[in-house]
């Protein structure tokens, strides 16, 4: 066992220009705010048609165009999570007549079951940690009296938050004008699809398959809900167990080692490869493990598999037997009380019939090209068919769905585009957060001694910034990973307060295309989170000058 470780000319102007703000994907509709589409009409109010059959909810807007002579829709998502949810929206505002097929309930797994109910239990975590963290507290001038909680009043929190955005997304497509097709979708042939049980067959010019992902559990791992449970189960937050082991060290099992110990729990995590959080950059893994893990109950097993897991019954507590991950031969048998399984997710592709269409998946994954296209079992694209988010396995975040649905639909409607993928950047939400976008600083030197560059760091702590000391928060690094030689950005890895938050003014400058020595010349306010990326820039040593010439001064 390891260590433990913001005059209005025109104020209606606002009001009339589609908003693209977002919440792990979402739309700002998800959150009630609906803007009308037409201009010609500032009073129009949006009117929400009757249920016209069993089967199907729709809107009436002109907004959400006309149907094709040939087809039902111009476009068709199966699934309405947030990749689907986004593509419609998008279609919507295109002028593309859209349907959305969803069997289970709008919003998929990250409004129900993954980011939403999850960052409501970590602000829970979060502001558990502040005030029991007596040191921090007095170093501020403060004195607060012991801090507890009532675990059904969290998990209702966590509820409510899933069941307002999943009410709100649903508002928002009909009140956009998208048809909302209630049961499974399945493909029987080219832009053809049944939905439901029953012969109920609509046609359309384009279809996006975006179903999306459940919790993947290993063989011999027997999950009975209660005492041995996925994250879909962790989410209601049924019990805190006194020690509950978790079962990978990535995002999801993260997270959770943060509600789980600001709650009172002891963790044991169980990792397969030989280091903790192996998906991140080695050195914020580093730094991350001192701070999340080192002075908290967890501690954990590397290098071995957890082969079965039996849940408590019987007076008995869950039973793992590990094994070493190399030799395959018996390492240890734990006995917990609860055991979380955080082994990733697995793609939702199952009745799909992929088969009527020559598609074969791939592990489950629905293989498509760089413009997401589905590729059939003889390597041909298949025409009209898209697949996005978890489901194609390209990266699996809900703002890489939503973001890969909208370049669907730009694709779709004429305007060619292919989405940069190392352009996305992730977050994992503990205390403090870690964020990262592009490649780690490894894949950068490896990208580098193939393509015969070379690849440079620059870094910054938190412990150098006005604001995170005025908090008190100033552990913290923020890494840069460049080519000296033309300023290219490869990556940028965050430890630190706010990180999550940070982390995209690198995301949008590798979107870009922007280069450090330009970059350098962006201002921010002082004193702001922000100057930690500032920083970080400025003190990156690049050959090249800057590609564009510095604005001519404007009087003010």
């Amino acid at each position: 066992m390891g260590n433990k470780q913001v005059g209005l000319s025109d104020p209606l102007r606002y009001l009339r220009r589609p908003l693209n703000l977002r919440f792990c994907g979402l739309r700002r509709e998800a959150f009630g705010f609906i803007t009308s589409l037409k201009s010609s009409d500032t009073h129009q109010r949006l009117q929400l048609s009757s249920l016209r059959d069993s089967n199907k909810v729709s809107a009436s807007l002109s907004d959400n165009g006309t149907p094709p002579k040939s087809f039902d829709y111009d476009l068709l998502i199966i699934g309405a999570g947030v990749g689907g949810h986004g593509a419609a929206l998008h279609a919507v505002e295109k002028g593309l007549k859209t349907a959305i097929v969803e069997g289970d309930v709008v919003g998929g797994t990250c409004v129900n079951r993954g980011c939403v109910p999850s960052k409501a239990l970590l602000a829970v975590s979060g502001r558990m940690r502040e005030l029991r963290n007596d040191h921090h507290l007095k170093s501020l001038g403060l004195q607060v009296s012991a801090a507890g909680y009532d675990r059904q009043a969290v998990a209702d929190h966590a509820n409510n938050l899933a069941s307002k955005i999943r009410g709100n997304l649903t508002n928002s497509l009909k009140a956009l004008g998208v048809d909302i097709l209630t049961g499974f979708g399945t493909i029987l042939g080219p832009q053809k699809v049944k939905v439901g049980s029953s012969n109920n067959i609509v046609t359309a010019k384009d279809i996006i398959i975006a179903t999306g992902s459940v919790p993947f559990v290993p063989k011999g791992i027997e999950v009975d809900g209660k005492t041995v449970i996925t994250s879909d189960h962790a989410l209601k937050l049924e019990s805190v167990p006194d020690w509950i082991a978790i079962v990978g060290s990535g995002y999801i099992g993260l997270e959770f080692s943060d509600v789980y110990t600001a709650l009172g729990s002891e963790v044991t995590f169980i990792e397969a490869l030989d280091q903790l959080m192996p998906g991140f950059d080695p050195e914020i893994s580093k730094l991350a493990q001192r701070v999340l893990i080192t002075p908290r109950k967890i501690d954990y097993h590397t290098g071995v598999f957890a082969t079965k897991i039996t849940p408590a019954r019987d007076g008995k507590p869950v039973i793992i037997e590990l094994i070493d991950a190399k030799t395959k031969e018996p390492k240890d048998t734990l006995e917990v009380d609860a055991a979380l399984i955080a082994t990733g997710r697995a793609p939702f592709t199952n009745g799909l019939g992929l088969e009527n269409i020559d598609v074969t998946t791939q592990r489950g994954f629905v293989p498509v090209d760089e413009r997401m296209r589905v590729i059939d079992t003889n390597g041909k694209l298949v025409p009209h068919l898209y697949c996005i988010g978890d489901a194609n396995g390209k990266m699996m975040l809900a703002h890489a769905a939503s973001a890969q649905g909208i370049s669907v639909v730009e694709q779709v409607t004429g305007r060619g585009h292919a989405l940069n993928h190392l352009s996305i950047p992730a977050a994992c939400f503990t205390h403090p957060e870690i964020s990262m976008v592009g490649l780690t600083e490894p894949q950068a030197r490896e990208k580098g001694q193939k393509e015969g560059f070379e690849v440079s760091v620059s870094k910054t702590s938190f412990k150098a910034n006005t604001k995170a000391l005025a908090e008190n928060e100033g552990e913290g690094l923020a890494k840069l990973i460049y080519r000296p030689d033309n300023g290219e950005i490869l990556g940028v890895h965050i430890f630190g307060l706010h990180a999550a938050d940070l982390i995209h003014e690198a995301s949008n400058a590798i979107a870009l295309g922007t280069r450090i020595q330009d970059i350098k010349f962006a201002v921010h306010a002082h004193p702001t989170l922000s100057e930690v990326l500032d920083e970080l820039f400025k003190s990156a040593k690049v050959k090249a000058e800057a590609s564009s010439p510095v604005s001519e001064p404007v009087a003010v």
